[in-house]
């Protein structure tokens, strides 16, 4: 017996924001250079604080390119292209970002393919030239160096980050080396398929099943397949989530709100019967995230 934890990358372990922002600015440059030419410092320091806002949104990495250019078409009228721009606000995209990707993906006539192409590209010249600037633009949150270096449970990284940027900021940052087996990336599969996919493992037979993540649409997918029954779910609300998120997932039985000063509490906190899920968590992963 024992337990098996698959932890999301971006949101829960690392606080990428930073790095995603400005890697989609870069990519932006390059996609839609006739759009971006005149674009001062002032305005693409706007859109990478604005990023920070809206980041709640982004399921894959490529949306970043979108929601760079989205800000800017609402910043600057005159070079606006999509029909959605005008009035939008960070609280809209926030609201609506889900029909609002289709349509100026339509009217730019874009590629999902090409842009994830292009933004692992972007990053991969990025730490080729500036290895330690690329590092610095991310941050662990606390507690996850030891907590990945510790682990005594069976740990599994599910994201939908390519997976050789984690492992190298699993290296530099955590100075940890993860087999490339346990890192599920982007390209193997919706994490409902990659979280099936572990539960029929043989040498995970027995095992508790966690799953932490911080977006709650992933959460509920998850819920919707009663194969999965068997998972236990946390929404890590240090990451990116919205407080409407959070209210919303405290009201759903099958996830447990997570906060990283849990961990700090876990000795005196026991079993108490209303936390009894939470605590059983947080012991097993005292190692993993210790505070």
């Amino acid at each position: 017996m024992g337990d098996l934890y698959a932890l999301d990358f971006d949101g829960i372990l690392c606080d990428s924001c930073g790095e995603s922002s400005r890697s989609a600015v870069k990519a932006a440059k390059v996609r839609w250079r006739d759009l971006f030419d005149g674009v001062d410092l002032t305005t693409e320091e706007w859109i990478v604080d604005q990023m920070h806002v809206v980041r709640p949104v982004v399921e894959t990495g490529y949306e970043n390119l979108l929601l760079v250019r989205l800000l800017l078409e609402t910043r600057v009228p005159s070079i606006r292209k999509s029909s959605v721009a005008e009035g939008l606000t960070v609280e809209g995209i926030l609201e609506n970002w889900s029909n609002l990707k289709p349509i100026i993906i339509e009217e730019w006539k874009e590629n999902r393919d090409e842009l994830i192409d292009l933004f692992g590209k972007i990053r991969d010249e990025w730490i080729e030239k500036d290895f330690s600037s690329w590092i610095g633009a991310n941050r662990l949150y606390p507690g996850v160096s030891d907590a990945l270096r510790f682990a005594s449970s069976r740990v599994y990284i599910v994201t939908t980050k390519q997976s050789r940027f984690a492992d190298a900021l699993l290296r530099e940052l955590a100075g940890v080396a993860i087999p490339p087996e346990r890192i599920y990336g982007l390209g193997t599969g919706p994490k409902v398929e990659v979280l099936k996919q572990l539960q029929k493992k043989p040498e995970h037979q027995g095992l508790t099943l966690h799953f932490v993540e911080d977006r709650l649409a992933t959460l509920k997918n998850v819920i919707k397949e009663p194969e999965l029954d068997q998972w236990n779910l946390y929404l890590g609300d240090w990451g990116y989530n919205t407080p409407k998120e959070r209210d919303e997932a405290a009201a759903i039985s099958r996830i447990h709100l997570l906060q990283l000063p849990d961990f700090k509490k876990v000795e005196e906190r026991g079993s108490n019967s209303q936390t009894a899920a939470l605590t059983k968590m947080a012991v097993n992963l005292k190692t993993t995230y210790y505070l």
